[in-house]
């Protein structure tokens, strides 16, 4: 599924829609990004799950502050995620650094699961480019995930980073020359 339409994310601005729908139709348009954005980065369909609703019970707290003159609400929810899942992750790091061996969270009900598993597989090729970005600076990487892998425009994943587009662009180009450069090592 590709970006929303941009008449979905212009009803955001709309001032005389109330909150609650205004913020309904963002989460209609984007919880499938927001859900790809996690299954190409974890394998877990219920820690995919929670890392997602984690990000929209976040957005939800904040809505009345989120301004569209300042971005669009599709990076603003980027960014929301972005934040969410370094946390997830400082924490998975945290742990496995106290524990020996870390504990596997199994789902408890198959059935709720069965649709973010066929996600999950369906990001499968995304979870093999995510290794292959690990290699990148972590600015690149993200700059990378938010335009190329979650559909952001530049000016998009800079307002959800805190950088320039400019900056956006040359950390594009960088990592994206880099990673064009071990394709063609591999072909040798």
């Amino acid at each position: 599924m590709g970006p929303a339409p941009a008449n979905v994310l212009r009803t955001v601005s709309n001032p005389g829609a109330s909150r609650i729908a205004e913020f309904e139709r963002l989460y209609r348009a984007e919880v499938d990004a927001i859900t790809r954005y996690f299954a190409r980065r974890v394998e877990d369909p219920g820690m995919v799950a929670d890392l997602t609703a984690e990000t929209f019970v976040e957005a939800m707290g904040s809505f009345r502050t989120f301004d569209p003159s300042r971005g669009s609400g599709r990076a603003w929810l980027f960014a929301i995620a972005h934040r969410v899942g370094a946390r997830y992750w400082e924490s998975q790091r945290r742990d496995h650094a106290a524990q020996s061996s870390a504990g596997h969270w199994e789902p408890t009900d198959p059935d709720a699961t069965d649709e973010l598993i066929a996600r999950i597989d369906d990001e499968r090729a995304g979870r093999a480019l995510m290794k292959r970005l690990k290699q990148l600076r972590p600015s690149d990487r993200a700059a990378v995930e938010l335009v190329d892998l979650a559909g952001l425009t530049p000016t998009e994943a800079a307002a959800a980073l805190g950088s320039s587009a400019g900056a956006i662009r040359m950390r594009l180009m960088r990592a994206r020359a880099r990673l064009r450069t071990e394709d063609d090592d591999e072909c040798v």
